[in-house]
């Protein structure tokens, strides 16, 4: 058994405690204050430096008894504005706003970690940053701590979420790519009003943004290479204002998921050339405006291989299992584009505990017993990389 999973065990109530604390207490992204305080407490209490950045994140610093590399762990501190219809005896004491993506385990698994490397200094070849993260789920807490220079100097970074397709004791950590890019399309088309019995008279946008809209698909099929996923929904439509008005305006907007960063570039491109294609056809205006939300993550080849062994010290031989990519963002690639980095799904799967729902529902829970995995895999990856 890992050494290391023998100290999480010793913290594990620790960090249970913790968690369900945050748990209690939750708050939306950007509005972590009451969170950020209590962190700073327990770094106090630890005599970890750390330093504020954005509204409410946290730079952490642990440097190592010896000099070498930089490794940075990360945490994500945000609830959501979910109604919580669970049953545990901490759920969440704010209506509205709940804990449904399980950041407050992975808040006190980072902490946990920071918790067992802070009393193991000495035998550390470098430096740890732990970077407890704001506004995760607006994909904006990234930014705000790179911009604070939290990666300025970093070699690695490593990253994890509690996942429900793994029991627990499982994990995933494979390389390439495993969570997909985000954008948000806004598409408005502009022509002429005009009474609904003379539509010659005017100009409609509301035929042609129909056109669009089922063209769209034409683009994933004829532009794109069918080895790379992309996904391309239409969410929002809306169109005129009167039966016998002929609509002067039409506004689209389009959720587009992705992959591979060429692909991105071809729909991107693709988009712009078919709505103005349309749009001449028809005599309109039209405007197209792209909103980044998350980039496409993508799992280092060698941190992958070296998370890997961390994994089997913490879970045993064969609980590193394979599972597809996944659509869904995080924006935790940001700190990708800064430094290699690696990032694994922990299962907290349990169905005596009822812990079996996906993030962001109404019944999430976890499985409490996985948090001590996750705390020693935060640990075993710092260890492996820095005095490998």
């Amino acid at each position: 058994m890992s050494n290391i999973l023998d100290k999480a065990k010793l913290n594990e109530d620790y960090i249970i405690n913790f968690r369900r604390d945050l748990h209690e207490n939750p708050e939306l992204s950007g509005q972590e204050f009451k969170t950020q305080k209590k962190i700073m407490k327990e770094l106090d209490k630890l005599g970890i430096p750390y330093k504020k950045a954005g509204n409410t994140s946290l730079i952490a610093t642990l440097k190592g008894g010896k000099s070498g590399k930089t490794v940075a762990l990360r945490g994500d501190i945000d609830a959501l504005p979910v109604k919580e219809e669970t049953n545990v005896e901490f759920k969440s004491k704010t209506p509205g706003l709940m804990h449904a993506c399980g950041h407050d385990a992975h808040t006190s698994m980072l902490l946990g970690a920071a918790k067992i490397l802070s009393e193991m200094k000495d035998e550390i070849c470098g430096e740890v940053r732990f970077f407890f993260q704001e506004a995760e789920e607006t994909f904006s807490g990234a930014k705000k701590i790179i911009e604070a220079g939290g990666m300025e100097g970093v070699d690695a970074c490593l990253g994890m979420h509690g996942m429900p397709e793994l029991e627990t004791g499982y994990v995933n950590i494979e390389p390439g790519y495993r969570m997909a890019g985000c954008d948000t399309i806004y598409v408005k088309f502009e022509g002429v009003s005009g009474h609904g019995s003379v539509p010659h008279m005017a100009k409609d946008t509301i035929h042609p943004a129909c056109i669009f809209v089922t063209d769209l698909q034409g683009i994933v099929t004829k532009n794109i290479n069918a080895q790379d996923p992309i996904v391309l929904s239409v969410g929002k439509f809306i169109g005129g204002t009167k039966a016998n008005i002929v609509a002067k305006y039409t506004e689209i907007d389009i959720s587009m998921r992705y992959f591979n960063p060429k692909v991105r570039e071809i729909a991107h491109e693709a988009i712009k050339r078919h709505a103005k294609a349309i749009a001449e056809a028809y005599e309109l205006k039209v405007n197209v405006r792209i909103e980044e939300s998350a980039l496409s993550l993508y799992n280092d080849e060698e941190l992958a291989a070296i998370a890997d062994k961390s994994a089997t010290k913490v879970f045993g031989e064969g609980k590193n299992k394979i599972l597809p990519k996944y659509m869904g963002s995080e924006d935790m690639p940001y700190y990708f584009q800064h430094a290699k980095g690696v990032y694994a799904f922990v299962g907290y799967r349990n169905e005596e505990k009822e812990a079996i729902y996906f993030p962001h529902h109404e019944k999430f829970k976890i499985d409490e017993d996985y948090m001590k995995y996750g705390t020693a895999l935060h640990v075993q990856f710092a260890l492996d990389f820095l005095n490998k």
